[in-house]
């Protein structure tokens, strides 16, 4: 890739990231109440989200083989209950990830 090639590809890039991260406050400005299906995606796609994460991140766990999905089973647990304990996401995601990657690099 030329050098020029590199800059038009970071340039799109950035005018891509811009576009998406100003366009709603440009469409949904103070002049008018934002449509209650904007705001009912507000509400349902966070957790949509992450019911779509943990079901990515456990559609290759086989409980009939290797560890059984423990390291997996664990590594929740431990999220969950830091999720439950103080309420804060990086930390729950932070320690979850750490959790389970002590435990495949050491253990299981």
């Amino acid at each position: 890739m030329t050098v020029t090639q590199q800059i038009l590809t970071v340039a799109i890039c950035v005018a891509g990231t811009m576009l998406t991260r100003f366009l709603p406050f440009l469409i949904f400005n103070g002049k008018r109440p934002t449509p209650a299906y904007v705001r009912y995606l507000g509400k349902a796609l966070p957790a949509a989200i992450f019911g779509m994460l943990v079901v990515y991140c456990l559609k290759n766990v086989s409980i009939l083989t290797g560890s059984h999905g423990i390291p997996e089973l664990i590594a929740i647990v431990v999220t969950a209950g830091l999720h439950l304990w103080k309420r804060s996401m990086l930390l729950s995601i932070a320690g979850g990830t750490v959790c389970y990657m002590i435990l495949v690099q050491t253990i299981f």
